[in-house]
């Protein structure tokens, strides 16, 4: 198992929590993973990869043909003189020449396009379970984490890919083509090489080995380093509001150091096969220079001879060397894919049942009956929770924080499920239904707007991606949005910025309305929609939210209690129960929670029924 460092010096740990170190296992068989990479990944781009193949042929027999040119070049034309040769062979020489490099472009080129490919599949395939994961899932990992398994582990991913691959195939086949040009030239000194090549083995594995562990560390450190900056550039504000600035800096100063520390490891270990492989190497060719000097000298061989022998063997040293070197990135590929596998591989607990069929929607009536849940932690979230909405009906949560408001609603488009009692709409469970047509019958319109970094046409159009201009622009209407978007630079075609930061919050909830509105499901979820906004925009925010909420059954959390006072009613959580219910009149004559709640927020005329006044 990978355990991060604890880097912040203010004592905060970021070490991978439980979950993650216990899917990070470093001890999956490389036959296993490099296999499912080919299998699912790789293979099904064949041509490309045969094609990529027969030019490193090419370059392979490009290398030993120019290893042979050296023995005529010297034995004929230097010693014998033979001037017939003294043109051919150069231009032999720069035809070979020519031939590997237009066979390393196609190779280099073919496998690229390969590697490229399973990166971007790898991608979709990751994306496509984060957009369907449950929020469970998505809540247990920071942002930052799930975004350096998109870039920083494809990487390594495609590395391993292109080089392992592409490197592996032509070393191997440059030095099988160099050894029989060895063997073919003296076949006595190709056997005395020859020995030392399998002892570089032994080294290479060992060290590649200890590169996938350190590998392994360094990529989880980098998500640990992305999820911090996500957080640190997001909340920049609260950072120069809080003086926060040197605090920030020497937590992303000890992140930056325990990479480098990393990195710098991974370095060191990769380079430890240089000398390995460089001695091996002197060793072999001092062997060749002793013996094949001495048959030299006693004419038993020619001068041309031995340097065509030793340029082969030169030759076949560098493939060799990098093989040992390709070790290492395969070992970096496969720690980032047993990461990107732990994704691939999540298969969300709340799916479609076997027998499930679509949500037909007949009133809108909503019921929760006796429902409990718990997040996993063993504390019950909710208990014993009944709650009913007939058709048409505004129906609103309130209670302190951590009552479970939240949960409730969350439990309606199947954000999570019950773990006891049903909750149902029509009398059809939302369990029995399918996913797709339970969540396209529900608008939700949250404190947290969600919008996106695109134009307030595309952020509107979210409600239904069909509809066209003029739908678009009746929704932003209805939601008192059209006004203020015909004054932006680009009107429709502005782009909001992150999280439309561009906007007041007024103008952004109002756009998260006109997408409700352009939605227009029968049953909206309004959580906590007005409580950031300032006396003018809650003004023109709930206007426009009375518009959206005729004809629908809806579901209000709500912490200002005035804006759901004329709820037809009101369910009071507490401690994950509900503790009390009734109208807004009928609660404050019950004196209870909700009394003491709106004693706290509201005037005294709004706060006592009018019987309550009466006796004042």
């Amino acid at each position: 198992m990978v355990y991060l460092r604890e880097f912040l010096r203010g004592g905060r740990d970021l070490a991978e929590d439980k979950r993650t170190r216990k899917k990070l296992r470093l001890d999956a068989p490389t036959r296993q993973l490099a296999g499912r990479i080919w299998r699912d990944y790789v293979r099904h781009h064949k041509v490309a990869i045969l094609l990529a193949i027969v030019c490193m042929v090419i370059v392979a027999a490009s290398a030993g043909g120019q290893a042979r040119l050296i023995e005529p070049a010297l034995d004929k034309v230097l010693v014998t003189g033979d001037e017939r040769l003294v043109w051919i062979i150069p231009l032999a020489f720069l035809a070979i020449s020519i031939i590997k490099g237009f066979g390393s472009y196609g190779q280099t080129v073919l496998m690229n396009r390969v590697g490229l490919r399973v990166v971007t599949t790898l991608q979709s395939e990751m994306f496509d379970r984060i957009v369907r994961a449950d929020l469970a899932y998505l809540h247990g990992d920071a942002t930052g984490k799930l975004i350096s398994r998109f870039t920083n582990d494809v990487n390594f991913l495609r590395e391993a890919v292109i080089k392992t691959v592409t490197g592996s195939v032509r070393d191997l086949l440059t030095v099988v083509v160099l050894v029989g040009v060895m063997f073919y030239t003296h076949w006595v000194l190709a056997t005395m090489a020859f020995i030392v090549f399998p002892v570089s083995v032994f080294p290479v594995i060992y060290l590649g080995r200890r590169l996938r562990r350190v590998s392994a560390e360094t990529q989880a450190e980098l998500g640990v380093l992305t999820a911090l900056l996500d957080d640190v550039f997001k909340g920049v504000r609260q950072v120069k509001a809080y003086g926060m600035e040197n605090h920030e800096q020497r937590r992303a100063d000890g992140m930056f150091e325990s990479i480098f520390r990393f990195i710098l490891k991974a370095a060191r270990v990769r380079a430890r096969s240089y000398p390995i492989m460089e001695t091996l190497g002197g060793l072999a060719i001092a062997g060749v220079l002793f013996y094949g000097g001495y048959q030299v000298l006693h004419g038993e061989t020619t001068v041309g001879k031995l340097i065509a022998f030793l340029t082969a063997l030169v030759m076949a040293f560098q493939p060799m060397r990098s093989l040992a070197s390709l070790n290492a990135s395969l070992q970096e590929g496969l720690a980032a894919a047993q990461r990107i596998f732990t994704m691939i591989d999540y298969r969300p607990a709340i799916v479609d049942s076997p027998d499930s069929g679509p949500l037909k929607i007949e009133e809108g009536a909503i019921r929760y009956d006796d429902v409990t849940f718990s997040y996993g932690d063993g504390i019950p979230a909710l208990r014993g929770v009944t709650i009913e909405a007939r058709p048409g009906q505004k129906i609103a949560l309130v209670g302190p924080s951590g009552a479970g408001k939240s949960t409730v609603l969350n439990l309606l488009p199947r954000f999570h499920d019950v773990s006891g009692g049903t909750v149902s709409i029509d009398e059809q469970d939302v369990r029995a239904v399918t996913i797709e047509s339970l969540r396209r019958s529900i608008a939700l319109v949250s404190q947290e707007t969600g919008l996106f970094n695109t134009s307030v046409r595309d952020n509107i159009a979210y409600g239904d991606p069909t509809a066209d201009d003029n739908a678009i622009i009746e929704a932003a209407k209805s939601a008192a949005a059209h006004d203020f978007i015909s004054e932006l630079p680009q009107g429709y075609d502005t782009i909001i910025g992150e999280a439309g930061l561009r906007l007041s919050g007024g103008q952004r909830q109002r756009l998260s309305i006109a997408r409700a509105m352009l939605r227009d499901a029968p049953i909206l979820l309004l959580d906590e929609a007005t409580s950031s906004l300032d006396t003018q925009s809650e003004r023109l925010v709930q206007e426009a939210l009375k518009r959206l909420m005729v004809g629908r059954t809806t579901l209000v959390i709500a912490h200002r209690l005035s804006t759901v006072i004329d709820a037809d009613r009101i369910y009071v959580l507490d401690g994950g129960q509900v503790v009390e219910q009734g109208s807004h009149n009928e609660l404050l004559a019950r004196n209870g929670l909700y009394a003491e709640l709106s004693r706290m927020q509201l005037a005294p005329d709004e706060a006592d029924p009018p019987a309550v006044q009466a006796r004042m």
